[in-house]
């Protein structure tokens, strides 16, 4: 199976996932703000909202790739309930995030969701456990693999083996399939824990909790793209 490439993802890219903390208006605005900081910086900005607000996000943003936060492999019909590709493409959204720790798809689901998502032309954001994890998924060519130890969501703190680790994911994934990009997250309380991820090797990194939960959502998300790039010119 091909990776999709109807979407373009380019390294260096950074992931905002607000989960269930911002919606509506004040997502809205951050959307914005997170648009032209990735204009300013060069880097290439997925944005994960509820799926009540692809819409209005989607239509808020130039350059920021609007993914919904998850999607069913239903087709048009019956499943009240149930997220419909077609629907999320239809909203404006570019891609899909799939099997985050806090949604969980069985292997069968995650691969017609995979499927799905390619025929309606969504890129597809899948995330992994580890590096066995991420190496299994490849396998069903997903456009990104995010590697996040479900330890370190919300709150855990990185340390230098899991920075060792990058270069040696990245090349166990990309022997299945080099054209899978990989974002490296969990963990990401700062800037500065940005930096440290995209100089060890991440094509890309992201944060959720140390955004939303910050006293200035707008000058965190600020921050952390302009690290993205700082390391990126670092390091290529």
């Amino acid at each position: 199976m091909a990776v999709d490439r109807t979407v373009e993802i380019r390294p260096p890219f950074f992931e905002i996932g607000p989960k269930a903390y911002a919606y509506g208006r004040q997502l809205v605005e951050l959307a914005r703000q997170a648009d032209a900081a990735s204009h300013a910086y060069d880097v290439q900005v997925i944005l994960t909202p509820q799926a009540v607000d692809i819409a209005a996000v989607a239509a808020a943003v130039e350059h920021v790739l609007v993914f919904a936060q998850h999607m069913d492999s239903l087709r048009p019909g019956r499943g009240v309930g149930s997220v419909l590709p077609e629907a999320v493409r239809a909203a404006g959204a570019s891609g899909v995030l799939l099997n985050h720790v806090e949604r969980r798809l069985s292997r069968p689901e995650l691969t017609d969701a995979i499927r799905r998502a390619d025929e309606v032309g969504l890129a597809t954001m899948v995330c992994a456990d580890d590096a066995s994890d991420a190496v299994s998924i490849a396998e069903l060519a997903p456009n990104i693999i995010i590697v996040e130890a479900p330890v370190l969501i919300a709150g855990g703190k990185r340390d230098a083996a899991d920075r060792e680790a990058i270069a040696s994911t990245n090349a166990a994934i990309w022997r299945v399939n080099p054209a899978i990009r990989v974002l490296h997250g969990a963990g990401i309380s700062n800037a500065q824990d940005v930096f440290d991820v995209m100089a060890a090797g991440a094509q890309a990194t992201g944060s959720s909790s140390a955004i939303f939960t910050a006293p200035d959502p707008v000058a965190m998300l600020e921050s952390m793209i302009r690290a993205v790039r700082d390391a990126w010119d670092k390091t290529h």
